[in-house]
């Protein structure tokens, strides 16, 4: 078809420009992510990702990335009490205080928030490293020595990544749950009141859903960031591409993702108990 439309356009000129049709690069986009992250498994089930690296890159993302989500949440939890514990003071709600904030901590705001950092600080890393790579050549050289890209690259950090996300968004819940704790004092909720309330409302399962909901949002950073990274084209312009549109999407998809998980680990919460 190409050729077609280059044979009838004049001697010397380019061939009319075609938009990527949205539908048919999502899918593609899909499909090749989803691919990553199969061959990415399989090496790992075969233990064949290397120590060294994903040490390192646990370490880059998980305890690095510690004092930033902490400082993150502890500032969220202190806002949202300030807004709504003096709210519930006045209408003499204050036995729901401590349960409310524990609950949106445990459930959504911790692995939100704690997912949504790690894309914007590790995601965005292993986009632009794995980008200066391509750009640099240096995964066609891995290739030539017969070294897989998936296996010394992708696999190291998939690994790390969903490994370490639990922490984080432990880190993220235990962070906001004391900002919110803090401030609701100021508000006239006293320690007693909050933790009895937090005991009352709020359950393990429910921090084992929250915990649930970050090894995917880490899995899919992991295998987005890694899947543009390898993308990458058109030198140091196609880097930042790479790297904005490496956290853009893991952004989204860890909202839209989030609302289906909300769904399915609340139906499963209710066969539990």
């Amino acid at each position: 078809m190409m050729a077609a439309m280059t044979s009838l356009a004049p001697d010397g000129a380019k061939p009319p420009f075609i938009a990527p049709n949205p539908i048919t690069s999502a899918l593609v986009f899909v499909g090749e992510t989803w691919r990553l992250a199969a061959q990415a498994a399989g090496e790992i089930l075969r233990g064949r990702a290397d120590r060294r690296n994903t040490v390192a890159h646990m370490a880059a993302i998980g305890a690095d990335a510690i004092p930033i989500v902490l400082l993150t949440t502890l500032s969220t939890g202190a806002v949202l009490a300030f807004y709504t514990a003096g709210v519930f003071v006045h209408f003499g709600g204050v036995t729901f205080v401590g349960g409310m904030l524990t609950l949106s901590f445990l459930l959504e705001l911790g692995p939100l928030l704690a997912g949504i950092m790690v894309a914007a600080r590790s995601g965005a890393s292993i986009a632009a490293e794995i980008g200066s790579m391509v750009v640099t050549e240096q995964v066609d050289a891995l290739r030539s020595m017969a070294v897989s890209p998936v296996r010394y690259l992708v696999a190291p950090r998939l690994l790390a990544c969903v490994a370490m996300m639990p922490v984080v968004g432990l880190f993220a819940a235990a962070g906001g749950i004391a900002g919110a704790f803090v401030m609701s004092g100021t508000q006239g909720v006293t320690a007693e009141a909050f933790l009895e309330s937090a005991r009352t409302y709020a359950t393990e399962w429910d921090l084992v859903k929250g915990l649930v909901k970050t090894l995917w949002f880490g899995l899919t950073i992991a295998c987005v960031a890694c899947r543009q990274g390898l993308r990458t084209e058109r030198g140091a312009a196609g880097v930042g591409r790479s790297t904005t549109s490496s956290v853009v999407i893991c952004i989204v998809l860890i909202f839209v993702s989030d609302f289906f998980l909300a769904q399915v680990l609340s139906g499963a919460s209710v066969a539990v108990r």
